[in-house]
């Protein structure tokens, strides 16, 4: 899905009178957007608005998500659909962290970091 002539000017318009790192921000922002609005894209089957044989779902709106970048925070919309929650796209982080297992108290001494109460 690409930016339309006239988004494309006044993005350009809005980055000429930005700083640096809220130009990236707005950049990043604006790629991620647009990959994820291309994903949802390839798994539902259509663009928006467009019906088609290939079509398995169809859109239902969006929510909000920030990302925490290198750059500072961007928000993305991800789409809904009406079959259930969009896949985690490509670009979003694990929502779980690995716990060492049960007896693996090895990595845990390396770093000075101990189970017992002492």
């Amino acid at each position: 899905m690409a930016l339309s002539q006239s988004a494309l000017l006044d993005l350009v318009e809005e980055l000429k009178s930005t700083d640096a790192s809220e130009l990236m921000r707005r950049m990043l922002a604006t790629m991620l957007q647009e990959l994820i609005d291309a994903e949802a894209s390839a798994v539902i089957g259509a663009l928006p608005h467009e019906r088609t044989e290939a079509r398995t779902t169809q859109r239902n709106g969006t929510r909000e998500k920030v990302l925490t970048t290198g750059i500072g925070d961007v928000n993305v919309k991800i789409p809904k659909t009406r079959t259930g929650s969009f896949p985690r796209f490509a670009g979003s982080p694990p929502t779980h962290r690995r716990r060492p297992a049960r007896g693996d108290h090895a990595g845990l001494h390396r770093r000075r970091l101990h189970t017992s109460g002492r």
